[in-house]
């Protein structure tokens, strides 16, 4: 990533706080510059790097700086990058606006993310399988070009691929959490008294005081590594029911490695996932 010089001075006062439309990193806040009129908005994250780092992420723009630099000097950054940082939010704006507006995603050929991977929609299967059959999650992430095959016919409307798509990740959701559960429950000694599937549009997952989890189906969607660390994120609240270092600690043993799939949920937004029928997520 290389700077771009400009001519646009930015001179309008930075305003913090401002209300955010996904959840913020630990000491995280956003920020918004006015350049020559066009206001430049950005989440400001504090680090032990050594320099200012520019990301755009599915957040927008994600700014990284040193614990020892001003908020002046933050801010000068930006103007000094303010040419690649419009043109670069101006591609992901455009990215997101031809998603939201994509009227037949459901379709012969499309795809849509199941464990962190791309999965080809194929029709006109006598069964509805899929490309690699396995139990054990671990093992089941497909690579590309892997496929779901549906029982439907050639000409089928997007309604009937998304419900038959739904149904199929749904399912899969159920056998894959339980698997993970009882792996963590035998390696922990910790018990989960129930759980069952959600489909809140801003939570993973939730531990109620009397033991009873709840993990959003959209997971799938996710890598393994991430479904472990909601699963053991809530695990942990059987024993710590706060976000105590006590509780982080509890987290810590049940997956020691949790902390970089922790950061990689952060970049994940359920309501920006595949839309699907309500209807169907009943249990």
């Amino acid at each position: 990533m290389h700077a771009e010089s400009h001519s646009q001075a930015c001179n309008t006062p930075a305003t913090d706080a401002l209300p955010a439309v996904a959840a913020l990193p630990p000491g995280a806040r956003w920020r918004e510059l006015l350049c020559a009129g066009q206001a430049i908005r950005f989440m400001l994250l504090r680090s032990h790097r050594r320099s200012i780092g520019f990301r755009i992420c599915e957040d927008g723009l994600r700014i990284t700086a040193p614990v020892w630099a001003s908020l002046k000097q933050i801010d000068d950054a930006v103007q000094t990058k303010a040419a690649w940082i419009t043109r670069k939010l101006s591609d992901w704006q455009n990215r997101h606006a031809a998603l939201a507006a994509e009227p037949d995603c459901w379709r012969a050929g499309s795809h849509f993310p199941y464990l962190g991977r791309p999965v080809r929609i194929v029709l006109a299967a006598p069964a509805l399988y899929f490309s690699s059959h396995t139990d054990s999650l671990a093992a089941i992430s497909p690579a590309p070009p892997d496929s779901l095959y549906l029982p439907l016919p050639v000409h089928a409307d997007s309604a009937s691929i998304c419900k038959a798509v739904q149904v199929w990740l749904q399912q899969r959701a159920r056998e894959l959490f339980s698997l993970r559960i009882g792996h963590f429950e035998r390696r922990t000694g910790l018990r989960v008294r129930h759980w069952r599937l959600s489909a809140a549009n801003t939570r993973w997952g939730s531990c109620s005081s009397d033991g009873r989890i709840m993990l959003n189906w959209k997971l799938i969607h996710c890598a393994p590594d991430i479904i472990d660390y909601v699963i053991a994120h809530e695990m942990a609240h059987l024993r710590e029911m706060n976000h105590s270092a006590a509780f982080w600690h509890e987290v810590g043993q049940i997956m020691p490695t949790y902390e970089q799939a922790r950061t990689r949920l952060k970049q994940h937004d359920p309501r920006r996932l595949p839309s699907f029928d309500p209807s169907l997520n009943k249990e």
